[in-house]
């Protein structure tokens, strides 16, 4: 049985603790996958050490050759591509192609990176004063802490990762305790692609990967007075500790955090595109996505009609192991979230009083029973009020509201905590418009899934989906970089700015 280990300082280590945890198949308990070590703040202090050490000398590395180290890795991820995923659907449960997709985001974030090693802009403006100029730099600004979740193993940690390299920064990544086999590989061919770049020149230290809980390697990050920046994907309730203590040491911090994502289909729309469009956000993924619909708001003209098409063809999906070829929807990720999910299921029958037509327990038929499957869910019925409608459920979920125009649409998927991904299916061009300019959300698709963010757009949300920073696209190189103000005054006197000079 393979035991894996933290990487620290260019070496595969154990931890200091000599503990492991085991990491299974979701779909399979009996394939265990293998065992990753239990860290502890010895282990977190090391690698930061070792980040802050080798920040000395990765921040002189020239920006476009950073860059070239992540064209690499882009490289060695699309040559195996297949085997990355094919192990992440292993490891997390969703469909190959599912995790092919995350891979793929990945390369592209690689491939973004790395033409930002040389677009990595500043600013001049003209002086007040003659004889003098003014330039900004962006800096690299330490040692960044990276959290990632299990959902997107692959793509999230590369969002955080890469830019925060090509920004000549170094980085301590703990990745989920789900999916430690997906983070081992990607720092894998990140170390790969360092020897490969930068050859007699490496630099160890540059990337650092420990494994272990939250409550142990999360609190760390916090306690480090070494750790400068934290990014981190995950609960609000997680973020809002780490926001609060983050601050408090006046750590630059990153959150992405829930969502209760709704799609509105109004009266004019193509009901076969939202159809499928449904089916995808709130299933794709097992519906484990903080950008997943959860919600669907049904014009009243066309409910009836539209949820009569959307429970014949939930009914038709396909549950299994995502490797297995014709497989729709893979398991929850584990058992303590497959119970979460049965939790809200028995909340929207039991307290919300709302009427399941679909799903609604526990998938045990032949293979399934070796997993943590559940059946794709519905329920109808459901008013704005209702904690099904309101909170964060993260699996394969679905509540239907009813709406009686535009406007009463745009109300109820305002009326939430959160403000993530958003998705309305009309024809009408101008109510596609008031619903852009209504929405509260990071992202609003029209006539699409509220999945499907591309690397190159910036990702994020508003309200309590975060705290006003965004992931993806250019938007996340001014978090993991500072500003630098320049004057060059070549006057030969001294002149004096902000002194009364008119």
């Amino acid at each position: 049985m393979d035991y894996f280990k933290n990487f620290i300082n260019g070496e595969w280590k154990d931890s200091s603790s000599g503990k492991y945890t085991e990491n299974r198949n979701p779909a399979n308990t009996e394939d265990l996958i293998g065992y990753f070590p239990s860290s502890t703040k010895e282990d977190v202090n090391e690698a930061v050490k070792a980040a802050r050490e080798a920040f000395k000398k990765w921040r002189l590395v020239p920006a476009p050759k950073r860059g070239d180290v992540l064209k690499v890795v882009g490289d060695i991820m699309l040559q195996r591509k297949d085997d990355i995923a094919f192990e992440m659907t292993r490891e997390m449960g969703k469909v190959f192609a599912e995790t092919k997709g995350d891979t793929q985001e990945g390369i592209d974030t690689a491939y973004y990176a790395a033409s930002e090693g040389r677009r990595l802009f500043g600013y001049n403006a003209p002086s007040e004063l003659p004889n003098k100029m003014n330039l900004s730099f962006r800096i690299p600004i330490g040692v960044g802490g990276i959290i990632t979740p299990w959902n997107f193993p692959m793509a999230i940690p590369t969002w955080k990762i890469f830019p925060a390299l090509v920004c000549g920064n170094t980085v301590v990544f703990k990745p989920a305790e789900l999916t430690p086999k997906t983070a081992n590989t990607l720092v894998k061919i990140i170390d790969e692609a360092m020897h490969e770049v930068l050859g007699k020149d490496y630099i160890p230290g540059v990337v650092n990967l420990i494994h272990g809980s939250g409550r142990v390697v999360g609190e760390c990050f916090l306690e480090n007075k070494e750790i400068d920046l934290i990014s981190f994907t995950g609960s609000t309730v997680v973020g809002k500790r780490i926001n609060e203590v983050g601050g408090r040491e006046l750590k630059r911090v990153s959150l992405e955090l829930g969502g209760k994502n709704a799609q509105i289909v109004m009266d004019d729309a193509n009901l076969e595109l939202a159809l499928d469009a449904v089916l995808w956000g709130a299933f794709g993924t097992t519906g484990q996505r903080c950008t997943a619909t959860s919600r669907l708001i049904l014009h009243e003209k066309i409910h009836d009609k539209f949820l009569k098409m959307l429970v014949e063809r939930v009914n038709k999906l396909k549950l299994g192991y995502g490797n297995d070829k014709g497989v729709d929807v893979g398991p929850c990720v584990s058992e303590a979230q497959r119970e979460t999910v049965n939790d809200y299921v028995k909340i929207g029958l039991n307290e919300d009083k709302a009427t399941l037509v679909a799903g609604g327990d526990y998938a045990k038929e032949g293979n399934l029973a070796k997993g943590w499957f559940y059946k794709p869910t519905i329920f109808k019925d459901v008013t704005p009020d209702m904690r099904i409608a309101k909170e964060e459920i993260f699996g394969p979920v679905l509540a239907v509201l009813k709406c009686n125009s535009l406007d009463n649409a745009v109300e109820i998927l305002n009326g939430t905590e959160y403000g993530l991904s958003s998705s309305i299916f009309t024809n009408n061009v101008n109510d596609a418009f008031r619903a852009v300019r209504d929405i509260q959300a990071g992202i609003t698709y029209i006539n699409g899934a509220t999945i499907g963010a591309e690397a190159h757009m910036p990702f994020g949300g508003v309200k309590a989906t975060g705290n006003g920073h965004r992931e993806g696209g250019w938007t996340v190189y001014d978090f993991y970089s500072e500003w630098k103000a320049v004057y060059i005054d070549y006057s030969g006197k001294l002149q004096r700015a902000q002194i009364d000079n008119y």
